[in-house]
């Protein structure tokens, strides 16, 4: 298996107003190419903000995803600042070194921190240990999730989110 290093290209999405941080791995190939998280068509990841958020995320440009995040006190980053990755494999990364999240957390006012999926949580508990009680695994929007519809993601992540009192009425 070929692994290449590669490293987040994207600074994190948040303000001081930040009140939520959700943070995956690492972009995938799709997203890098495409320039902004999440931007492989098959990750559910702006399907769901769309349906907790109550705004078309879908349909928005990266610069208008993020205005629209900030606005609703969501912080958008990676656990991973670099790695050996396979393509977009998050089961073959090796040797990372976990993102700057402490720096986020000194500049907002993030009462909670959710991990999209499996590997973003085994990363951050070994990175962050000190940060778990703010840490809260939600089930992964990648396309290699498939035992999940899309509306049991969204429960999934409502269920979570929603006692923070961040979510529209």
């Amino acid at each position: 298996m070929n692994r290449h290093l590669v490293s987040n290209p994207f600074p994190p999405v948040y303000d001081g107003h930040s009140r939520i941080l959700i943070l995956g791995s690492l972009p995938s190939e799709a997203s890098r190419a495409a320039g902004f998280y999440y931007m492989n068509p098959r990750n559910r990841f702006w399907k769901v903000m769309s349906a907790l958020l109550g705004e078309d995320f879908v349909a928005m440009t990266a610069e208008e995803k993020a205005d629209a995040l900030r606005r609703h006190g969501v912080a958008l980053f990676d656990v991973i600042e670099s790695c050996e990755i396979h393509r977009s494999s998050d089961a073959s990364v090796k040797d990372a070194k976990g993102s700057d999240i402490p720096e986020i957390l000194r500049k907002s006012k993030i009462q909670r921190i959710f991990l999209n999926g499996g590997k973003a949580f085994e990363l951050f508990r070994r990175f962050f240990p000190e940060l778990l009680p703010l840490a809260k695994q939600l089930p992964s929007t990648s396309p290699a999730n498939a035992r999940l519809s899309l509306e049991e993601l969204i429960e999934g992540w409502r269920k979570a989110i929603e006692p923070l009192g961040v979510l529209p009425e």
